[in-house]
């Protein structure tokens, strides 16, 4: 075997490593590039500013999927049949007068957001043009956008209730990437 053709035979496995290696390293970047950013919780929450006349408490609470139990008592199992990965919530008051809660589910897809909305009862419920789809109720407004659903409960009835939850509703839905 000549000096040339000793390199060449030498040279083949390298190539088709780094061929290889190349490959993989594309793989992997588009598996990066493809995945849904993921927003901090606290940044899916408006501020005052951001929601007039709303006033939001500084601590935003997480829950990841294995701990969702600790904070839905009894109706986990269905969020978690429809691919939530967590859930974030923060209290809010409206003009000091009205106490509300907002939470927000991420699911790993669209279809898990809309699952959990369709499953619950629409009776009597308005529908607002907001996110994907919601519904209005006397105390509370649930929407879906994309892959998030949201729910915010108040605790005082009002006949300034419903305008407010769906501004608060808004401000929130602005701040939800796709």
């Amino acid at each position: 075997m000549t000096h040339s053709s000793r390199n060449r035979a030498l040279l083949l496995p390298a190539l088709s490593w780094l061929a290889l290696a190349v490959a993989l390293g594309i793989m992997l970047l588009l598996c990066f590039a493809c995945q849904r950013p993921t927003a901090s919780a606290s940044s899916l929450f408006p501020d005052s500013a951001e929601a007039p006349g709303w006033s939001k408490a500084p601590e935003v609470r997480t829950f990841s999927a294995d701990k969702l139990s600790d904070y839905i008592d009894g109706d986990a199992e269905k969020y978690l049949k429809a691919g939530v990965r967590s859930t974030s919530t923060a209290d809010y008051k409206f003009r000091d007068k009205l106490q509300a809660t907002a939470d927000v589910y991420t699911f790993s897809s669209p279809d898990g957001a809309k699952a959990i909305l369709e499953s619950e009862p629409a009776m009597d419920a308005q529908t607002p043009a907001l996110g994907d789809a919601a519904r209005l109720f006397a105390q509370s407004l649930t929407f879906r956008k994309g892959p998030y659903l949201v729910r915010i409960v108040a605790y005082q009835d009002s006949p300034e209730l419903a305008p407010a939850l769906l501004k608060l509703g808004q401000a929130i839905g602005k701040k939800l990437p796709r």
